[in-house]
């Protein structure tokens, strides 16, 4: 299930780029993230690209050069595209042979580096779009830690529901507002039911919030009908992102009777342009633990491989910069700092029960990993957890407080992995901003 480590996660392995060695670095050679990308400011098409230090190696130039052969040329070809799909699709050997490839043309002592340096392209010259066409979006619900938080401040003598424990919760996202991170968006408006009110009121959202989370991009796909098994299932995983689901609380609570959420989530999600692959990962995995006396998964849900190495060690961090932050140039306050380690559902298991009804995934669906939030105090995934509903605000390093978020506020999420006896890695960062709500009346 788990990816095998190799050469490619040698702790002691340098590039003769020299950013990739610097104290600190996103993307050092054992990373070699994915992402879209063009030059700022021109008319250039987008095309693939993978991270390396500060640069960013252009894969359409790479596979024209004529460095590349066999199954990494073909690969480095399929990423020269506008979208990374027809990538994705090929699946795990093509995936890995491109990276082989690129790791031997950009480690110390490669034969042609010439060759590989002029296909690299500054990352500050760079703007991004969204790396897939994203045909379906699935967001899930997996944080037994969110969970109970939210459900204490709902239902205190019940906070949790009962299918919560039995199968990984989700619900159908919206593709139309996924936004790459710099993503700004308007406040939304929508029904509110205030307490003791006998009718609702539209308006703007006043409990505006963010969701700490990761997505998760769908490699090669399924036919219909056929589910994914558990212990296949990371086969069909390309990589990871970081993703923030914004959530308009108010309108969410009002409108979540019965049906899941709806205008409440369908105005804006953030990525981050960087996918890091399960290869890079692989030093990172865990064993995935269910307390004894908690409900054991169900057979299609169960195995020994998942039990072994099924959680991934990625530490995560939610920052926010208000407007006065960026006026004053004082920089970001820390809001939160966790793991998704802590994940009560797999990614596997996400893979596995999306399917095992006979829906087909298509290369390029994103899913969501639901809110991540751990056990201890700080390591709350949304500001709605942190605040308690927004009744203890958080101060803020500029001395101003938040119980929700304000107009002129960005939100910056981050992510890394790092341990003794392996090279650290970095997901880059996902940020977006608040802007004021168009108005109180459609157009």
């Amino acid at each position: 299930m788990a990816m095998p480590l190799d050469h490619t996660h040698d702790p002691a392995a340098r590039s003769w780029l020299a950013s990739a060695q610097t104290a600190g670095c996103d993307f050092p050679i054992q990373n070699l993230p994915f992402a879209v990308f063009r030059r700022a400011g021109g008319s250039e098409v987008f095309r693939g690209g993978v991270a390396i230090g500060d640069q960013v190696v252009d894969l359409a130039a790479l596979a024209a050069g004529g460095s590349l052969e066999g199954l990494a040329l073909d690969a480095a070809r399929a990423c020269a595209r506008p979208a990374l799909n027809d990538f994705f699709a090929l699946g795990p050997a093509a995936w890995r042979a491109l990276r082989h490839a690129l790791f031997a043309s950009l480690k110390s002592g490669a034969a042609a580096v010439d060759a590989t340096r002029d296909c690299l392209v500054p990352q500050s010259d760079i703007e991004h779009a969204l790396p897939a066409r994203i045909g379906d979006y699935t967001d899930f619900y997996t944080s037994i830690d969110h969970a109970l938080n939210i459900g204490r401040l709902l239902k205190p003598d019940d906070p949790i529901t009962p299918n919560f424990q039995w199968i990984p919760i989700a619900y159908h996202g919206r593709v139309s507002t996924l936004g790459v991170s710099g993503q700004r968006f308007h406040r939304p408006m929508g029904q509110t039911m205030a307490p003791g009110a006998v009718a609702p009121a539209y308006g703007p959202c006043a409990r505006l919030d963010y969701e700490l989370e990761l997505g998760i991009y769908i490699g090669q796909g399924n036919a219909a009908g056929e589910a994914i098994a558990l212990d296949r299932a990371e086969d069909h995983i390309f990589g990871i992102c970081l993703l923030n689901d914004w959530s308009a609380r108010d309108i969410q609570f009002w409108e979540m009777a019965p049906l899941g959420p709806f205008l409440a989530k369908n105005f804006a999600t953030t990525v981050s342009p960087w996918i890091v692959t399960m290869d890079a990962l692989a030093p990172y995995r865990t064993a995935w633990t269910r307390p004894a006396g908690h409900p054991q998964p169900l057979d299609y849900l169960e195995g020994e491989a998942n039990r072994a190495q099924g959680a991934i060690d990625i530490r995560l961090e939610v920052w926010l910069e208000s407007e006065r932050d960026r006026a004053a140039g004082s920089g970001p306050t820390r809001l939160s700092g966790t793991s998704f380690r802590h994940q009560y559902w797999s990614i596997a298991q996400m893979v596995a029960h999306h399917t095992v009804g006979g829906c087909s995934l298509n290369p390029g669906d994103l899913f969501g990993s639901g809110t991540i939030s751990g056990p201890g105090p700080g390591e709350a995934g949304a500001m709605i957890e942190l605040t308690r509903g927004g009744q203890a605000p958080m101060a803020l390093a500029d001395g101003d407080t938040r119980a929700f978020l304000q107009d002129g506020d960005a939100v910056m999420l981050r992510g890394w992995c790092e341990k003794p006896g392996a090279a650290r890695i970095g997901f880059g960062e996902s940020r977006g901003m608040v802007l004021p709500a168009m108005g109180r009346r459609p157009a």
